[in-house]
């Protein structure tokens, strides 16, 4: 039951933070600015949001690696 929470919890927050970066894609691709000026910026974004999103897929992977080493040990005890 938590696992179902937990999944959805991270749906919706990968959905708003999805959403917050088209947002700001399409902000930038309308702004009243120079196309080099736009550009210059929008290469900034992205460079910030992998950054991001990098440093947050290493944090997900380590939590997601503790969870599997708890149920495989959970398992274990259970068997032998």
């Amino acid at each position: 039951m938590d696992s179902e929470r937990e999944r959805q919890a991270l749906s919706f927050f990968s959905g708003l933070v999805l959403g917050a970066v088209i947002g700001a894609g399409v902000t930038l691709l309308t702004a009243p600015q120079t196309g080099l000026r736009t550009r210059r910026r929008l290469r900034r974004t992205v460079r910030r949001a992998r950054g991001g999103a990098s440093d947050r897929l290493d944090a997900l992977s380590a939590e997601m690696k503790e969870r599997v080493d708890e149920i495989v040990g959970s398992a274990r005890e259970r068997i032998g």
